[in-house]
């Protein structure tokens, strides 16, 4: 599998080069990658708990708001 490129650009200079993603780089890319998709699991996760326990309660998000003293 090859590696994502980079493109660097000097707008100094107007010069482009496109490489290869370095090891470092890469690595830094996949775990950057890996916490993106664990955060967006988490939120989905605390999204389902929130519209279960709102279901649970009766009461729309806007009414929990107002009962918790929210905007």
């Amino acid at each position: 599998m090859s590696k994502p490129i980079i493109r660097i650009h000097n707008t100094a200079t107007d010069e482009v080069i496109d490489r290869e993603m370095t090891d470092a780089e890469f690595a830094a890319y996949e775990a950057d990658k890996a916490a993106q998709a664990i955060a967006k699991a988490e939120a989905a996760a605390k999204a389902a708990t929130r519209a279960a326990l709102l279901t649970r309660l009766g009461i729309t998000e806007e009414e929990a708001r107002i009962l918790l003293g929210g905007n």
